[in-house]
């Protein structure tokens, strides 16, 4: 029996573009009338907003962000206010944000911003990923979202609602894969402004309606051309999900330590810090990673602080 003929490269990326035209309207009229009236969303709050909306948001739901985002627009409203400040007091202001080197990295964009150009943020693709800190998505996120512009955003949600929608399964892979960025950008409208709300809109409905656990179908409006729910929702077959633990981890013992840190006005002796934690191997191994991501200084005397510069 001859086995069936593959579809060409063409004949896949023509089947990809015919998809991606049945999903954008639908998608962009539901976002049109269920978007989040988010802060970053709004006019006022310019590429600077924008930019820093999506340092805190990787990794960390909307309602944590919220109130740190506010803060520090209120704070440091341009990057140039930021670059004038200490790093640490970067680290500071982001609280219990969780990853705080991205503090740090955001940091270090705005002194790269107000060096580079002139205090604004540029609008250029690849003048964005050539700041510090940030990579492809960032960068494509950046200049969608506060420029308008025709890029792939491709974060968790994103990925589900692709994954479901057009490939049939019920999760992407673990890591961003080559054929996922193909298929994004088969996906990817051709006019810019579409492009943009397409990006908004696709990621929106991965976070509001096509959920990791209990997504809700019923509101989604393109359940009648989803792959996965047209299969039967068949069950996750790759490799075993990551799931993120806390209690116990290294990344606590940071967290502790560094809340020690963010709340002291001067530097902070060994001593206070090794009240932290009772096992002294994973303290002194935590404290050792935070030094040498810089977001802690070490002092003569063993006295430790958030970095000056």
């Amino acid at each position: 029996m001859t086995a069936p003929t593959k579809p060409t490269s063409h004949a896949q990326a023509d089947a990809e573009e015919t998809v991606g035209d049945d999903l954008h309207a639908p998608v962009i009229d539901w976002f049109e009338d269920n978007a989040r009236d988010l802060p970053w969303r709004r006019a006022d709050a310019g590429p600077w907003g924008v930019m820093v909306s999506e340092f805190m948001l990787q990794q960390t739901p909307v309602s944590r962000v919220l109130p740190v985002y506010e803060q520090w627009l209120a704070r440091w409203p341009r990057p140039a206010d930021l670059a004038e400040d200490a790093p640490g007091e970067a680290v500071r202001a982001w609280g219990r944000l969780g990853y705080p080197r991205r503090a740090l990295r955001l940091h270090g964009a705005a002194v790269a911003i107000t060096e580079r150009h002139g205090g604004d943020v540029p609008t250029e693709h690849a003048q964005l990923l050539a700041l510090p800190g940030i990579g492809e998505y960032t960068a494509a996120a950046v200049a969608s979202f506060a420029y308008g512009q025709r890029h792939a955003v491709l974060d968790t949600n994103v990925r589900r609602v692709f994954a479901r929608a057009v490939t049939g399964v019920q999760y992407p892979p673990n890591a961003t894969t080559a054929a996922e960025r193909k298929l994004a950008r088969a996906l990817l409208p051709d006019d810019e402004r579409t492009a943009s709300l397409w990006a908004a809109a696709s990621m929106e409905l991965g976070a509001l309606v096509c959920t990791a656990k209990n997504e809700s179908c019923v509101r989604c409006p393109i359940a009648a051309q989803c792959a996965w729910r047209l299969g039967g929702k068949p069950a996750h077959q790759g490799p075993p999900r990551r799931g993120q633990t806390y209690a116990g981890t290294d990344r606590q013992v940071r967290g502790r330590l560094l809340a020690v840190l963010r709340e002291a006005v001067s530097p902070v002796p060994q001593s206070v810090l090794d009240r932290v934690w009772d096992e002294p191997v994973q303290r002194a191994r935590a404290l050792d990673g935070l030094v040498a991501d810089g977001l802690v200084e070490p002092l003569a005397g063993g006295l430790y602080r958030l970095p000056l510069s």
